[in-house]
């Protein structure tokens, strides 16, 4: 099992800079593949970045290319989403995800089989 808490959300103007932070319990993180996703009301959850067990590979929504970067450290349990040159259409509530099955750098919020409550992030114009 492992149990993911998100951190880090908040209001920002447009342009400006948020890192969200994702907390997991589990001896078993550092073998996992680690996502986030976000959800902005009345719309489907939508894929934003995945990094592999190791940090080595990563991979992003092409919306969010050049502005977000996910990190992770294994050593503290911790995975982290960078949010630079905000823009309002990036207001959403955040959730970070757990894939067991490392390696996939999957897109598909069905690959994650742990989910935490998620952050709320609200970018003013």
């Amino acid at each position: 099992q492992v149990q993911l808490v998100e951190s880090g959300g908040g209001l920002v103007q447009a342009g400006g800079s948020l890192r969200l932070s994702c907390a997991a319990s589990g001896r078993t993180f550092s073998r996992y593949d680690m996502a986030w996703f976000r959800q902005a009301p009345g719309k489907e959850r939508e894929f934003v970045a995945v990094i592999n067990w190791s940090g080595g590979s990563t991979y992003s929504a092409d919306s969010v290319k050049g502005r977000f970067t996910i990190s992770r450290d294994n050593a503290e349990n911790t995975v982290y989403l960078s949010m630079n040159s905000l823009k309002p259409e990036d207001t959403a509530v955040y959730y970070c995800a757990a894939d067991p099955s490392s390696g996939r750098l999957s897109p598909h919020s069905y690959a994650y089989n742990y989910w935490g409550q998620g952050t709320q992030v609200t970018v003013s114009s």
